[in-house]
């Protein structure tokens, strides 16, 4: 890819799946991807956004995310690699979905130790998506089953009075 000439479309590709380059961070891009979505978070809930547009826009981000992870993977040749973390931006949103639009300390800890812990064991079918689907929706998807389950388990600890 020496000779190459990197296209706009490449480099606005890579700044977005980065989330503005925070996938470039050295030492565990995905957990700095995650750490990064939280102001992005207080903006949204800033902005008061209905939880239908909020579910709305982060089902066409998805969308869109999985086309735009398959176009830099072709194009580069790549899969999955670490530099991504569109795919934890998304899954931060989904699991805060489910306590939307609760933003304070508390639950932003425990939202993202949730996610970052599901995000990390992938269970099925996370892994499924992870391992098997070599689209740039598998790069997207495992996080986004992800974050369905740190969502509903932050439901099982409201539901249980534990820390929420």
């Amino acid at each position: 890819m020496k000779d190459q000439k990197i296209t706009i479309q490449e480099r606005a590709a890579v700044i977005f799946l980065s989330f503005f380059g925070s996938g470039f961070f050295p030492k565990a891009p995905g957990t700095a991807g995650s750490v990064a979505t939280i102001p992005l978070m207080y903006l949204i809930f800033l902005a008061e956004i209905s939880l239908l547009n909020f579910i709305l826009a982060t089902t066409a981000l998805t969308i869109i995310s999985c086309f735009i992870a398959e176009y830099i993977q072709q194009k580069r040749q790549l899969h999955d690699p670490q530099w991504i973390v569109m795919d934890e931006v998304l899954g931060m949103l989904v699991t805060w979905a489910f306590i939307y639009p609760r933003f304070d300390f508390i639950s932003c800890f425990v939202l993202f130790i949730l996610f970052r812990f599901f995000d990390i064991v992938k269970f099925w079918p996370a892994s499924y998506f992870d391992k098997k689907v070599t689209h740039g929706s598998g790069t997207i998807l495992d996080d986004i089953i992800s974050g369905i389950f740190a969502g509903l388990s932050i439901l099982l600890l409201q539901k249980f009075q534990i820390l929420l």
